[in-house]
Parts: C-alpha cells; sequence; structure tokens
C-alpha cells in the first residue's frame, strides 16, 4: 500500500495537532482532525464579547522558523496566510519596589541597563548569554525535533548534557553567572512559560533565552488566534478534513494495532494511524480504557509529575494604557517561596506574580476604537496539589488581581471595566480534559524529559502516536510544533513501510 492510500486522525486541533496535521497531508497521507470544541486551537482558543478578542492561551511567538516550515513543505509562505508583528521589548519585567527592566534584543541595550543595576554582571550575562547558545545548539536544535525511543537514544546524548550540567536547576545555573538576585529572576523566569518550577526544572531550559534572542518574540495580527486560523487554512487547502464539535469517547485498539475512534454521537471512523494531540493521560486512560496497555500506562502516566495550572483574567476596558508594554511579568514580594507554594503547597498564597498580556499596544484590532483589550495570568497550584473550590475562590481571586492591577500598573481598571471572564484549574480540567488542571502537562525536570517522557510512539501499540506538550520535546509553540515534526518524521516513515 503506498503512502497516498494511507489515512490518519488527530485528535485535538491544538498547535501541535494542527502542525501534525499540515505535515501529514503534505506528505501524501490523508488526515482528518477530530477536535471537541466549535473552533480550533485547543489552549490557543479565542474569545469574543462585547467587540473584543482575546487569546486564551500562549500569546508568544518564539522561533517563527519552526512556523515557516509548514508552509514550505508544500511550496507555500506563512506571509500569505499571517501576518507576525515583532514585539519591543520582548518582555518589561516589573518588581514592587519599583525596578523595571526591559528585556529586548538589543545588547546595548541590555548591557546598559544591567551596568546601571549590578555592574559585575555584565560580563555574568555575556557568559550566561553563551551558555544559553550552547544549550540552544545541543538540546533544541539537534535533540527537539528528534523521537527519543529507546534509551540508547538517551545515553548518546548524556555527554553533551552532563557537560552543560543539565542535572542543575536553570536557577541555579542562571546564579553562577549572575550575582543581583533581581537580574537572576528577570533570567530564570522562563521556565514558567513551559510549566517549569526555575528551582527544579533541568537547566536545558535556560535555552530559551536564546531561542528569543536568536529568533525574536513576535505576535501574529489578530491575535494568536489568527495564526490558528491561517494553520487550519493551510491544512484544509491542502486537502485535510477537520471536524468540529466531534469529541472522542474511545479509540478501538487490539493486538497491538489501534483501528477506530468512536465518537461521542456513536459515529465510528476507521483509520490506518492514530496521533492524539489531547492532554496524554485522558488519552490512555479515558480513550484508550477498554485495552490493556491504556489502563496500566494510564495508572504509570498518573504517577508523574505535573506542571502548575494558571489563573487567568480576560477583560476588556473602554479607555487605553499606551503605557504598558505587550509583555509584562509583574513580579510579587516574593519569588523562590511564592514559586515553592505553587508547585508544593495544599493551599493558595496570599500574593502573587503575573504575566500581563497587553496586546492592543501592539494591535488596536483586539478591541474596539479608543478600548484596548488584556489578559492577566497567575500561576497557581494544580489540583492534585492543592484542593481549592474555584467556584467560591476564583471570583474572590479575580477581584483580588484586578484591584492590585488598578493599584499598581493600571489606574481607573474597575471603573472603565467594559467586559470580565476568568478561567481557572477547573475549566483546564473541563474544558481541555487536562489532568489535574495541570496547564503544561508532565512537568518538565530532567527525569521527565526525552526519553522519560512520555514517548511520540506508543511504546506496544505500534500506529498510535502522540503530540502535544505530553510528549517530547514539551510544552511552549515551539516545543509543540517540535512534537509534531518528530511524530510525523515516525508517522511518514512507517506509512511508507
Amino acid at each position: 500500500m503506498s503512502i497516498e492510500t494511507k489515512s490518519a486522525a488527530v485528535i485535538g486541533a491544538g498547535f501541535g495537532g494542527l502542525a501534525l496535521a499540515i505535515r501529514l497531508q503534505s506528505a501524501g497521507i490523508a488526515t482528518t482532525l477530530f477536535e471537541r470544541r466549535d473552533k480550533p486551537g485547543g489552549r490557543a482558543y479565542v474569545y469574543e464579547d462585547a467587540g473584543f478578542k482575546f487569546d486564551a492561551g500562549p500569546t508568544v511567538i518564539t522561533d517563527p522558523d519552526c512556523l515557516e516550515q509548514l508552509w514550505a513543505l508544500s511550496g507555500r509562505k506563512l506571509s500569505d496566510y499571517v501576518t507576525l508583528l515583532p514585539v519591543f521589548p520582548f518582555y518589561q519585567l516589573c518588581w514592587e519596589d519599583g525596578y523595571r527592566f526591559d528585556y529586548a534584543n538589543d545588547q546595548t541595550e541590555i548591557d546598559r541597563q544591567i551596568a546601571a543595576k549590578s555592574p559585575d554582571d555584565v560580563e555574568g550575562y555575556r557568559r550566561f548569554l553563551a551558555y544559553s547558545q550552547d544549550l540552544y545548539r545541543e538540546g533544541y536544535k539537534k535533540l527537539g525535533t528528534v523521537p527519543f525511543l529507546q534509551f540508547s537514544s538517551m545515553i548518546k546524548a548524556a555527554p553533551q548534557l552532563v557537560r552543560l550540567e543539565s542535572y542543575r536547576s536553570v536557577y541555579s545555573k542562571v546564579s553562577q553567572f549572575i550575582k543581583d538576585e533581581q537580574l537572576r529572576q528577570a533570567f530564570s523566569f522562563h521556565s514558567l512559560l513551559v510549566g517549569g518550577n526555575p528551582f527544579r526544572t533541568s537547566s536545558i531550559y535556560g535555552l530559551i533565552h536564546a531561542l528569543e534572542r536568536n529568533g525574536g518574540v513576535w505576535f501574529a495580527k489578530g491575535g494568536t488566534g489568527a495564526l490558528i486560523q491561517g494553520m487550519a487554512r493551510l491544512f484544509e487547502d491542502l486537502g485535510g478534513h477537520i471536524h468540529l464539535k466531534a469529541e472522542i469517547d474511545k479509540i478501538e485498539a487490539d493486538e497491538g494495532q489501534v483501528h477506530a475512534l468512536v465518537l461521542k454521537d456513536g459515529t465510528r471512523h476507521e483509520f490506518d494511524q492514530i496521533a492524539s494531540n489531547a492532554d496524554v493521560v485522558h488519552t490512555y486512560k479515558h480513550m484508550l480504557r477498554d485495552t490493556a496497555r491504556g489502563r496500566s500506562y494510564g495508572r504509570s502516566l498518573e504517577k508523574k509529575s505535573f506542571s502548575m495550572s494558571l489563573f487567568v483574567i480576560y477583560f476588556g476596558l473602554k479607555t487605553t494604557h499606551p503605557e504598558l508594554k505587550h509583555h509584562m511579568v509583574l513580579f510579587g514580594p516574593r519569588y523562590r517561596d511564592l514559586i515553592a507554594d505553587i508547585f508544593e503547597t495544599a493551599q493558595l498564597a496570599d500574593d502573587f506574580s503575573l504575566y500581563l498580556h497587553a496586546p492592543s499596544v501592539t494591535d488596536d484590532s483586539l478591541a474596539p476604537a479608543g478600548s484596548s483589550a488584556y489578559y492577566v495570568l497567575s500561576p497557581v497550584p494544580h489540583l492534585g496539589t492543592a484542593e481549592i473550590d474555584w467556584a467560591v475562590e476564583g471570583p474572590r481571586y479575580r477581584d483580588r488581581i484586578l484591584r492590585y492591577l488598578q493599584d499598581r500598573y493600571m489606574p481607573g481598571l474597575l471603573d472603565d471595566l467594559v467586559t470580565v471572564r476568568h478561567f481557572t484549574p477547573f475549566d483546564f480540567r473541563d474544558e481541555l480534559n487536562a489532568h489535574l488542571g495541570s496547564a503544561f502537562s508532565v512537568e518538565p525536570i530532567l527525569t521527565q524529559s526525552a526519553w522519560f517522557r512520555p514517548h511520540n510512539r506508543d511504546d506496544q501499540i505500534s500506529n498510535l502516536y502522540i503530540v502535544g506538550a505530553g510528549t517530547h520535546p514539551g510544552a511552549g509553540i515551539p516545543g509543540v510544533v517540535g512534537s509534531a515534526k518528530a511524530t510525523a518524521q515516525l508517522m511518514i516513515e512507517d506509512a511508507r513501510g
């Protein structure tokens, strides 16, 4: 049977599922996407209300080349479907004592700010940047899209990982180079963007700094949802099919092979290959519940440690705040202790650190004229760490955060509020089937990275594949798009026999 007669299903139209479907369809495999919700996106869903448009999830686009590759497979161009706008500075980092640091792709400006804060750290930062570039070459360029199916592949990579001291934490390595505590926070917080505790996550995730310096930070005109729409349109232009409001009840399998998907409405669809971009625990524990593999591996996965959850508020104002930057990280009074509370404590901390997204600074199409759209995100414990009743606590926490923003960064916020909604760990669990309401799936610690993560192809079911944050290499847009490249490589090879 030639590859042109093979069929594949991809469960879930998030970034990973769309990227995988595009690669498979470009290779000639007839591919169908099944999405539970009413439009593609997954965590990159879009909410619209009162003329405002809110990206639900990822807003930081890095490594645009990994996206360009998806269009290049069929001789097309990303720019014909989506317009990417540069963001400058990448982030503004703010502390409660009034200190601010504009993190941008401008070496002179970074040096100037570091020299003003801690002159001894200028040279240290240069050495950290060189280290980050080394991590980027070894951990991202060489290994980021390579499926780790055998432990021997991990052994081959081990010498370089040891040389780079990947067994140390991100914060520990940053601290080797930089002495000032606020600057240490500035260059170690990135692992939180992929669900990792900077004090526990492998230092290999320090590569994110070089990733941003090399490729820039971008925003899709019209919001991240416009990028999702562009990917969906590309997939359909290639001849692919997307089924919306199509929730999968189970994956049929026997004798080491998957055969079909059964939807909630009872319809059954047969395929030669099936890939899941759904939550990895949900995939095995629920969708494969009728198989020994699903039951046993589902139990095994539940024993892993998972990333924190998030509390997100989407709000629109009838005014604008041009003084804000597009991406802002608002550090609270504590760093190490707050992160310990988020990952380890069975209650909600009294303080918080926040990520404030102000896209109207870059793109005024997301709100009515004279108005502005925002979201603010607070990392919080997942449901296995803290049994918080978010139905009760959610509105209280929302009001605390909005008052904090009004008092410190956005005067008049509450009076200018036009629309507001929030998304809690309960919503991650119920809307996205996320295990324990985790926002980024399996936590990116060293013993849960590469070969130690759920594999891109199942070890026992030969035509079942995983894509997205739960498999290698991990969360974040470059991570899940990279997972699609690794998984597609396997599926295409297998389809060719």
